[in-house]
């Protein structure tokens, strides 16, 4: 799945979170200060921005858009514009290859998690994670403001590799070794609920892309039902998200 959206939009909505994510995740794969590492459908640049701050960093996302964007945010990194089942470096090209909130979306997840293997030297780490399921405390909220919207819809399709058995599967069928998995947690914190809603309708993505096509009754009462899943917060709130991650060795 490719995002089209800006990457202003996407960090209201999820770069809020990933970007808290991302120093947990890389201490969690083991990233050391010097080392080489790429990130893997690297969005607008959270994990990017924290594997360059340890050492050298490429990055590699097939958004237009996005990549536009990470070369603009991030102008030493690497940026290659490819899909991660086919990543444009020679092989053992890295110390350790990440992809956070990434092997969901792709078309073929094992594909993927072979490239980053491949790319990455003997010794070296292939890491995952993705929010568990009903890991995210926002999913809540966009739930009900889907159902009372929306009643006689289609119930969203269930995205795989969220829990931390699938991704060491996934990483066991690269056979990578030495395999680990965690639970990540972050938190974000909202001015207001009008700041949690407005990010929500300017993002694309499977928890609300059908929202900007409702017309503005049936948005309202998305919008009512969303508050009240909240518990109708009056002023600052915050809400969490879990991941659950896995790494190997090559």
């Amino acid at each position: 799945m490719i995002f089209d959206v800006s990457d202003e939009a996407y960090d209201r909505f999820m770069g809020r979170y990933s970007a808290r994510l991302a120093p947990a995740f890389a201490d969690f794969a083991g990233v050391a200060e010097g080392q080489r590492t790429v990130d893997v459908g690297a969005g607008t640049g959270a994990l990017a921005a924290e594997l360059a701050r340890r050492g050298e960093a490429a990055a590699a996302e097939p958004s237009p858009r996005f990549a536009a964007a990470l070369r603009r945010r991030h102008p030493a990194l690497d940026v290659r514009e490819a899909p991660a089942e086919a990543l444009p470096w020679p092989d053992a090209s890295f110390d350790a290859a990440l992809a956070q909130l990434v092997v969901s979306f792709v078309a073929d997840a094992a594909a993927a998690v072979r490239e980053m293997r491949r790319v990455v030297r003997r010794g070296g780490v292939v890491a995952l994670c993705m929010w568990q399921e009903d890991g995210l405390e926002l999913a809540g909220p966009l739930r009900a403001a889907r159902q009372a919207a929306m009643p006689d819809g289609p119930a969203p399709r269930p995205l795989p590799y969220r829990s931390e058995g699938e991704l060491r599967d996934l990483l066991a069928g690269a056979d990578l070794h030495d395999l680990a998995t965690a639970q990540l947690e972050v938190q974000s914190e909202y001015a207001s609920f009008d700041e949690f809603w407005e990010a929500a309708l300017a993002a694309v993505g499977p928890d609300t892309f059908w929202l900007r096509e409702l017309e503005p009754e049936r948005q309202a009462a998305a919008r009512a039902a969303a508050y009240d899943a909240l518990g109708e917060p009056d002023g600052r709130f915050v809400l969490r998200g879990r991941a659950c991650a896995a790494r190997g060795v090559v």
